[in-house]
């Protein structure tokens, strides 16, 4: 089984989406250029902004909800199965899958790294230095620009990251596609990977997705209370009868 999951999964752990109703997009649509990597690196400015806006989302300290445990309930279960996140927050790891199997898409949240040297260090300690009054926290090493070992808007994926969740769409006999609007590629292109080797989809989204007509199931409901139920029906092999 491979589980996609997006920022729909955490809303519940107290961190915000991006493009649902209440997510950080609507509320601020001028948010995406702290997270997009030309004006990041170009302003002074906006770096302000995203530091700020890093230290008040909520991620830092937010922990694990019914969805993300339900998770570690499927793989204790002993499903096979891969985790495909486009989420930063290491939600995951935290409620306790294992971290092998946790493939980070999108890089980790909880992690600073240099522009310049590459050095790597905790967020929480750039977030300290932010709250204490440093508008643009630099490197120590060299002075550079820090940012999160994330991948923005505007770069590529890494490629091995890439080929390992392009091999576990391609293997899964379900996809399961949990709190992601589907819309932001290549994360996007996997359900289209894994319909063509005959996996069955399953959604299960607050939004409707651009993948909900291929879907064998689509699922509304919130994913805190949805995701545990789905669960035990795919442990008790409820799924493969339908």
């Amino acid at each position: 089984m491979a589980v996609l999951t997006g920022a729909g999964i955490s809303t519940d752990s107290g961190i915000p989406d991006y493009r649902g109703p209440q997510g950080l997009w609507q509320r601020d649509p001028s948010a995406q250029e702290l997270v997009t990597i030309g004006p990041y690196l170009a302003s002074t400015e906006v770096r302000r902004r995203s530091w700020l806006m890093r230290r008040d989302a909520g991620a830092v300290g937010a922990k694990p909800n019914a969805g993300h445990l339900a998770l570690v309930e499927l793989e204790r279960s002993g499903v096979p199965m891969r985790v495909l996140t486009q989420n930063v927050d290491g939600l995951h790891q935290a409620a306790g899958l294992t971290a092998r199997k946790v493939i980070e898409l999108h890089g980790t949240a909880a992690e600073v790294q240099c522009v310049r040297c590459r050095v790597t260090g905790p967020m929480a300690a750039a977030l300290e230095r932010v709250e204490a009054g440093e508008a643009d926290p630099a490197c120590e090493q060299c002075g550079g620009v820090l940012r999160p070992r994330t991948v923005m808007f505007g770069e590529a994926l890494d490629e091995r990251v890439l080929e390992q969740a392009d091999a576990i769409a391609k293997a899964c006999q379900v996809f399961l596609a949990v709190g992601s609007s589907l819309q932001v590629h290549p994360a996007a292109l996997l359900p289209r990977i894994a319909l063509e080797h005959d996996a069955k989809l399953i959604v299960v989204n607050g939004e409707p997705t651009p993948w909900d007509w291929a879907a064998h199931e689509v699922v509304r409901e919130p994913i805190s209370q949805a995701l545990p139920k789905l669960v035990e029906r795919l442990v008790n092999g409820d799924l493969a009868r339908g």
